[in-house]
């Protein structure tokens, strides 16, 4: 495992094209195996739409940012703030709602590096603490977060079409 020196870019309007394909791509690659076909279809496309997205990234308290290794696009992140995060809405927290990082660039510590540029963000913003929620069966990431000092502080339902499914609401104090 080599560690990454990556960059990160906010995402705007004109990247929409590149923002809807690596968020279908990283989903799908994430979760199309777990899932019915037909909720997943319609979830893919109804969450990435190119319309909901681009309402997404004109909302100022929604923040997408590309992660670049060498000029490579290799994931990417959202984060919400205020009103736009999907749960807790607290004023002094910051939702983290997708970080992804495409295959061919997983195991070289990016989720790790993203998660410290997040948290460099939060503490920029002066919140108190970042919040995310991850499926219930989805381990590898609840692991990953544990690791990185997030615990579980509630569930919610989350839904895949007409499947409803949970998530594990997680929080790290900052």
């Amino acid at each position: 495992m080599t560690s990454a020196n990556l960059s990160f870019r906010q995402c705007s309007v004109s990247d929409l094209d590149t923002l809807v394909k690596i968020s279908k791509d990283t989903f799908v690659a994430a979760f199309e195996q777990d899932n019915d076909p037909t909720d997943f279809q319609e979830y893919i496309n109804k969450a990435f739409s190119r319309e909901r997205l681009e309402r997404e990234l004109e909302n100022p308290d929604s923040l997408f940012h590309f992660v670049y290794e060498s000029n490579t696009l290799v994931g990417y992140f959202k984060v919400n703030l205020g009103t736009a995060q999907t749960d807790v809405h607290d004023e002094k927290a910051m939702e983290l709602e997708r970080i992804y990082v495409l295959e061919g660039h997983q195991g070289k510590q990016i989720g790790a590096q993203i998660l410290q540029y997040i948290i460099q963000l939060v503490v920029e913003q002066k919140m108190e603490y970042l919040w995310l929620g991850v499926w219930e069966h989805n381990p590898k990431a609840i692991r990953f977060y544990q690791r990185h000092g997030f615990q579980k502080f509630g569930e919610h339902p989350y839904y895949i079409g007409t499947d409803e499914q949970t998530d594990w609401l997680l929080r790290l104090e900052v």
